[in-house]
This record gives structure tokens, sequence and C-alpha cells, in this order.
């Protein structure tokens, strides 16, 4: 019979925090999954790299290996990059390597979520009424419209569910609204409370850095309360999705859902993009560590986002 492992692909951050808990993830599946052998890697700075976990997979005789991208929603990084490196790993290896699919939009991640946004109001008390709360909910940010419109959808889905007064979204880089404007924006809609969720599943940097501009912001605006909820981390519902996706992959429906995809058909504003081989842009930040000295990379190689200059986006990004 042959082996079957399991293989977690992170796209990987300079912080140090986000890696330990990605690596908390894999120690959470490995428990769901006690007759496999489940391992990991990274697209960029961390280690191991995607292809030293798959190494790790192999060398203790795994032949078919089981790929799931940790990704909330599937941009350039799980359309292109991940599977990229899968099919260059297995046309020189003796393995075989079935890919998975993002986690997606699902009922599981709407109810992590709103258990997130509700444990962090209850913790502030009810003397503000949820009619008077707006939510911003902030994302990553993609050069996909396919996934930024998908941070549209969780939101609204949230804020009908919730029941709360209004709803935004903001992204923490390639996109825009970003989160500083986004936050003033919302601070001039008149809500006397402002709860930010950021659709993520690990701390990092972009974390990080979303939660400075919600402070930022509560000093600007002392009159409106700011409550900033806990990314999804590792909350129960997301390791049951990941056992969802890999289970998938078995059953063979796992189908990605393609039909906005701006790789295969003609997207307002990113024509350009259809049909572009595919190809990971990582190379050269594999496995070059964590901290202060793992710089950012550029995407000047990428084809050119074609709201690049965007006063709201990523020109403004660029300036901080």
């Amino acid at each position: 019979m042959v082996k079957t492992g399991i293989m977690i692909c992170g796209h990987g951050s300079r912080d140090e925090d986000a890696v330990h808990e990605f690596h908390a993830l894999q120690n959470g599946l490995e428990r769901l999954l006690p007759e496999h052998d489940v391992d990991s890697g990274f697209l960029e700075f961390a280690r191991p790299t995607i292809g030293e976990g798959l190494d790790a997979l192999r060398q203790r005789g795994n032949k078919d290996v089981v790929a799931l991208p940790a990704m909330l929603f599937a941009a350039a990084h799980a359309k292109n990059d991940i599977p990229a490196l899968l099919n260059d790993y297995q046309a020189c290896n003796d393995i075989n390597i079935r890919y998975g699919r993002e986690l997606g939009v699902t009922p599981a991640l709407l109810q992590a979520a709103s258990e997130r946004i509700m444990d962090a109001l209850d913790k502030v008390g009810d003397h503000i009424p949820r009619e008077n709360t707006l939510l911003l909910l902030a994302g990553r940010g993609a050069s996909d419209p396919d996934a930024n419109a998908n941070v549209s959808k969780v939101m609204r889905l949230l804020w009908e569910g919730l029941g709360l007064g209004w709803g935004e979204v903001c992204y923490s880089g390639v996109t825009f609204p970003l989160t500083a404007p986004a936050l003033e924006h919302a601070a001039r809609m008149g809500f006397k409370r402002i709860v930010i969720f950021p659709w993520f599943l690990f701390t990092g940097v972009l974390v990080k850095r979303i939660y400075a501009a919600v402070d930022e912001a509560a000093r600007a605006h002392p009159n409106i309360e700011f409550v900033k909820a806990k990314y999804f981390s590792d909350h129960p519902l997301i390791l049951q999705t990941f056992l969802e996706r890999a289970q998938e992959v078995d059953s063979g429906d796992n189908a990605m859902n393609c039909q906005l995809c701006k790789y295969r058909d003609s997207m307002p504003g990113f024509e350009a993009e259809v049909g572009l081989p595919q190809e990971s842009h990582h190379h050269h930040v594999e496995g070059i560590g964590t901290g202060a000295h793992a710089h950012a990379h550029d995407h000047s190689h990428r084809p050119s986002y074609p709201h690049a200059n965007h006063p709201l986006g990523p020109a403004s990004l660029k300036k901080e």
C-alpha cells in the first residue's frame, strides 16, 4: 500500500510569532491525522521551504503526498506559486503530489470569525448597541480581484448575520483601501464603536500593521471606541476545515472555483493576465529566515497591478 503524507504549504513570514502559530496548526493536524505523516514548508522567508518539507516526507517513505495551501482565498500564491513549486518537485522526484484547494468561504469559517468578533465585543461590554457598531474586515489584499471580492463577501455575511450597524473592508497591502484610510473613512460615519477583524490565519507583520493602524486611529478619534478582534489562529473550526480539504483530495471532490479567475477569463482591468504561465515568484526569498534581516521582496517581476498608484492603496503603503 502506498504511504500518503500530508504537506501544509504556507506563505511564510518575517515574524517569528507567525511561524510558531503555523507550526501549532501543523501539530493540530498531526493529532487529527495520526495515520499520516504531516509536514510543512513555506514559500518565503521561514524554513523549512516547501521543497525541504517534501524531502522530509519522501525520506519517511511517502510516495504519495496531499499538499494543502494554508491560504484563506485563492490568489496568486494558491493558483500559481505553490502549484508551480509542487509540479517542479514532482517532475524531479519519484513522488505523486495531489494538490488541495484553499480554505475558501465556508459556514465554518464564518462561524469562527463571528465567534472571534463577539468574543472581542463581549469583553468590552454592551454599553454600545450592535446597531451603533461598525465592522471593519481587514483582508490581506491581493493582485487578484476574485480574492479581494471574497473579503467583501464575508464582510457582508458577518455584518448582516451579527446585526451590526454597518460594514466596510480594508486590506493590509497590494490593493485598496489600505487599513489607515479605511479607518479614517469609517470614523467619519458617525458610529460610536468600530470593531476590526483581520481575516488572517496567523499573526505576522501584516496583522501587527493592521492593529497599529487601529491604535493610531483610536488616538486620533478618542470619542469612538475601537475594538480589535483576534484573527483565526488556532480556532478548532480552522483545523476542521483543513481536515475537510485533505479528505476532499481523496474523495475526488476537490474543484477550485475558477469562475472569476483572472488567469482563465477576462476580468475588467486584468485582461492582459489571461493565460499567463504557472510559475513561482518566490525563489529568491525561499528560506532566507525570519527577523529584521529578512527584507520584504518586491513583485516587480509580476505583471503590473493596474491600480498600483491608487491614492488609497499600494502607493501609500510604499510611503510608509
